[in-house]
């Protein structure tokens, strides 16, 4: 009799590359519509001297000031943990 393979032997369907919506999409979905690629390359290939994280305007302005106050507010936070338990216990 032998052993019964574990893995189906058809191939799955391929994920890229296809040209057909996919089955749970419908055909008028707005991302199926428009490419934002070359929208997108020139928003981030001009050089305007701003950093590329930066590049999109006022939202990445507001995401990245509020990533550096939480970094640097967890930074002083854990620096007076420290500071707290490295000192004596009163007794």
């Amino acid at each position: 009799q032998g052993l019964k393979p574990l893995a189906p032997t058809e191939s799955p369907h391929p994920i890229f590359g296809t040209s057909k919506p996919a089955p749970g999409l419908p055909a008028s979905h707005p991302s199926l519509s428009t490419n934002k690629v070359p929208d997108l390359q020139k928003i981030f290939q001009r050089s305007d001297g701003l950093p590329v994280h930066l590049k999109r305007g006022y939202p990445d302005r507001m995401l990245y000031r509020t990533t550096m106050a939480l970094t640097i507010g967890g930074t002083i936070y854990c620096l007076i943990a420290l500071y707290i338990a490295s000192q004596p216990k009163n007794q």
